[in-house]
C-alpha cells in the first residue's frame, strides 16, 4: 500500500497512467479503465519521491500567491506582460485597456467580473487566431472550439476533436499560448502523452520545451 494518499482516481479509455498535483496539493491519478487499484497503488508508490516533491513545490509556490485587491497602481498580466490598473472617477466606458487598465471606481464591485469578460473576449480572439492559423500550417481539423472558466487545465481536445482553452491563458506570453495549442493540436492524432505524440509536437514546435517549463514555474501568477 503506497504511503502518498490519492485524492482522485479519474478513470477513462485512455491507455497509459497520468499524474497530477493540483494548486492545493492533492494527487489526481488519471487512469484506463481497466487497471486494477492495487497497480495504480504500486506506481503511485514508485512516484512516491516525485510526488512528494512537487507537493512541496506546490504548496510553497501558491502560500505566496495572495488575491488581486483591484486598488489604483496593482499590475494585471496580459500576454506575458504586468500592465498597471487606474482607479478613475466617473469612467466610461467602466472598463478599459489602452496600455493600462482602467476601472471606473462605481464598479469596484464588479471588478473582477469585469476582469474576466475581458480577459474571455481576448482569449477567444488571440487563442482561436493561433488555432486556426497552426490549424491550417499544419493540416488539422478541429470540430469545435471555446473558452472556458477551467482552473486546472490549460486546453484540452475531446475524442471528437472540440478544442477548449481556459480564458487565463491569455495572460501567458505568446509563445506559451502557441505551445499549448499545438500541444491540443497534436491530440487531434494522438490521445495520449506517448513517445509519438511529444516527437509530434516538438516537429512543429521545435523550443516548446522552454515554453512548457515557463507555464509550469510561473502557472500561480495567472489568476486573478
Amino acid at each position: 500500500m503506497t504511503q502518498v494518499k490519492i485524492d482522485k482516481i479519474i478513470r477513462s479509455k485512455r491507455k497509459t497512467l497520468s499524474f497530477e498535483i493540483t494548486r492545493d496539493a492533492k494527487l489526481i491519478v488519471r487512469a484506463p479503465e481497466t487497471i486494477p487499484l492495487d497497480y495504480i497503488e504500486k506506481s503511485v508508490s514508485k512516484k512516491q519521491a516525485w510526488i512528494t516533491d512537487k507537493q512541496k513545490l506546490v504548496t510553497e509556490i501558491y502560500s505566496q500567491v495572495r488575491p488581486k485587491e483591484f486598488v489604483h497602481g496593482e499590475g494585471f498580466l496580459y500576454l506575458g506582460q504586468v500592465y498597471g490598473l487606474s482607479v478613475v472617477d466617473n469612467g466610461e466606458p467602466p472598463f478599459k485597456f489602452d496600455g493600462e487598465f482602467h476601472l471606473s471606481r462605481t464598479y469596484l464591485p464588479q471588478a473582477k467580473e469585469l476582469f474576466i469578460d475581458w480577459y474571455k473576449k481576448q482569449a477567444y480572439r488571440t487563442i482561436k487566431e493561433r488555432v486556426d492559423r497552426y490549424a491550417g500550417v499544419f493540416g488539422f481539423k478541429y470540430n469545435k472550439f471555446s473558452i472556458t472558466r477551467a482552473q486546472r487545465r490549460w486546453g484540452s481536445c475531446s475524442s471528437s476533436n472540440n478544442l477548449h482553452f481556459s480564458w487565463r491563458l491569455i495572460m501567458a506570453p505568446l509563445n506559451v499560448i502557441d505551445y499549448v495549442v499545438i500541444h491540443e493540436l497534436a491530440h487531434i492524432e494522438e490521445k495520449n502523452h506517448s513517445k509519438r505524440f511529444w516527437n509530434k509536437v516538438r516537429l512543429m514546435f521545435p523550443d516548446f520545451e522552454s515554453s512548457l517549463h515557463w507555464l509550469r514555474r510561473n502557472e500561480h501568477l495567472l489568476v486573478i
